[in-house]
């Protein structure tokens, strides 16, 4: 499924008439029938006119149900894979192409703007309002969102102490789930290829009554149906893996924003953790060296 179907109809689904959602379903259920096969075909296959799978594609953005499937066939090319991405990249190198760093600029621009033009505003700041009151936030992210979980619960780390990372330095992940009820909070982090220990913290903890924030780039992730609120980022790149500008820029915010809301608890606490990092020498401390020169 293309990032740009899947982003359209996560965030107008909720507008289309039923009729409509019948057919924006029946696409994502048969992702390769509506990208390789007719319309007319297609619409005898789900019992629906033309007429509504057309109606559903200007609903969603597009011109026709042409454009829309356009862009269906598109991801359907197996260049999609990291491997084939990356043969891509050999090739352009190969044959002289020197303009990867202004393409990669351009598309996390493009997928800044995205973010912007697209995030739920009112989801966000329910989301924020939740982790400033909750009693615990885990945050769940492997393989290529390691990382970026890692930034968050650092960042998060300098304001409260209620925040952890699952599964970090060997620990379990049922260790990090024990516990946790409808007061706390898991940030699962995961894009395709999904990894299972994240989908299956969702799961668990959604059936604790956890508040589960999920963060991915695609409408047919895994771990969307057990989550309380969603975001699905724009990840598109021409680098053979995809591109986490607009996640590191969304847990930025997010950090900011509780920041904003934690008040003189939060302040004392920075103001100590930068002492401390100053005393254990974590630091570089300007002013300490120059009085030792």
């Amino acid at each position: 499924m293309s990032l740009s179907f899947e982003h359209q109809l996560s965030q107008k689904y909720a507008s289309l008439s039923a009729k409509l959602k019948e057919a924006a379903d029946y696409i994502v259920a048969h992702p390769i029938d509506a990208a390789t096969r007719s319309l007319r075909t297609l619409s005898k296959d789900a019992g629906l006119s033309p007429a509504t799978f057309s109606r559903m594609s200007t609903a969603l953005g597009y011109d026709s149900y042409e454009d829309l499937r356009d862009v269906l066939r598109k991801a359907m090319q197996p260049a999609n894979s990291f491997s084939h991405r990356v043969e891509a990249l050999q090739q352009q190198h190969g044959e002289g192409g020197q303009g990867f760093l202004h393409q990669h600029v351009m598309d996390c621009a493009a997928n800044l703007q995205g973010l912007g033009a697209a995030i739920d505003d009112a989801m966000l700041e329910t989301c924020v309002e939740r982790l400033h009151s909750a009693r615990r936030v885990l945050v769940a992210g492997a393989l290529g969102s390691t990382g970026a979980a890692e930034y968050l619960t650092y960042m998060a780390s300098f304001i409260s102490d209620k925040w952890a990372m699952a599964s970090r330095m060997g620990a379990s992940l049922a260790s990090g789930l024990v516990g946790m009820t409808d007061g706390d909070v898991l940030i699962v982090m995961t894009k395709p290829p999904f990894a299972n220990n994240a989908l299956n913290a969702a799961c668990e903890a959604h059936a604790a009554g956890v508040f589960v924030i999920v963060i991915t780039d695609t409408h047919t992730c895994p771990a969307l149906p057990h989550a309380s609120a969603h975001f699905i980022v724009p990840t598109h790149s021409h680098n053979f893996f995809s591109s986490y500008a607009v996640t590191i820029v969304l847990c930025e915010v997010m950090i900011a924003m509780v920041a904003g809301r934690a008040g003189a608890p939060a302040r004392a606490r920075i103001a100590e953790v930068e002492l401390r990092n100053r005393r254990l020498g974590e630091v570089w401390d300007e002013q300490a060296n120059q009085n030792i020169n």
